[in-house]
Parts: structure tokens; sequence; C-alpha cells
């Protein structure tokens, strides 16, 4: 099954992620992809909102994985756009059952190394402020999770 959401506002996207954060689970894979400035890092910063990490969050194109530790449940927010499907000697994989969140970012560049049970959030912008989200549950706990929320 797929969802569409669409977003009016940055606002709107923080509100949805921390609409999902309240339904969080220990291992719980979310999988961005869209457009540069199409708002997943913004939703990323709902969810660590709604755990509440105070920290700034910033996409980790450069550092590939930033680490947040300080709220209720750990946050692992990966960008791999430069990996070029390249993940071999990373050790994304571990953080699949680190007990935490996991937020990747340009995850169909990585198609082969994400599990078979995730949620994947496609962003397409539709103009400056509104967004359309296409959900996309694998696996039964991310159904449910999708019924609690959407």
């Amino acid at each position: 099954m797929e969802y569409k959401i669409t977003t009016h506002s940055e606002l709107e996207t923080i509100e949805l992620a921390q609409n999902f954060e309240s339904e969080k689970f220990e291992n719980m894979i979310i999988c961005l992809d869209g457009d540069l400035g199409s708002g997943k890092t913004v939703f990323t910063k709902g969810i660590a909102n709604g755990l509440g990490i105070d920290e700034n969050i910033t996409s980790p194109t450069f550092t590939i994985i930033k680490e947040y530790t300080t709220g209720e449940m750990p946050l692992y927010h990966m960008d791999v756009y430069r990996l070029d499907g390249k993940v071999e000697g990373i050790g994304i994989e571990e953080y699949y059952n680190k007990n935490g969140i996991v937020i990747i970012e340009w995850a169909k560049t990585i198609k082969d190394y994400l599990p078979e049970e995730r949620l994947e959030i496609v962003f397409k912008v539709i103009d400056e402020n509104k967004r359309l989200l296409t959900i996309t549950p694998y696996g039964k706990k991310y159904e449910e999770l999708c019924e609690a929320v959407l």
C-alpha cells in the first residue's frame, strides 16, 4: 500500500514527522528520497524534535553519518548521496540494530543495502512551500505505523 500526503509548509512536514516519532519503536528505519531542498532534512528535524534532541540537525553530506544520543532514543541520521552505492567499510548495516531510529537520506542510492522492512518516503516539490510525500511501508510493523499515523 502507498500513501500520498501533501504538506503546505515546513511546519506541516515537521508535524507529520513528529506524528511518526510518537509511534516510534527500536530499530525503526526511515528511508528518504527526493530532490535537493525537497524536505528530507526538515522531516528529520521533526523526528529529532519529537525525540527531545536539542542539537541543530543538518544534513550529514560530508560526514555521512551523524549520531544524536541526547534524546529519549538514539537517532542515526545518514546522507548516502556521495557514496555512489558503495557502502563497504562504513558499517551502515550495523546501525539497523543499534536500538535507535535510523534515517537515511538518498536511500535509493544504496537500495541493495537497505533492510527488507522499512518505511520509505519520497518527497516531491510542488511549489515553494508545498510537498507531495509518497509513503510506502515495507513489513507489518511499518504498515501498522502508517495505519496509526496516517
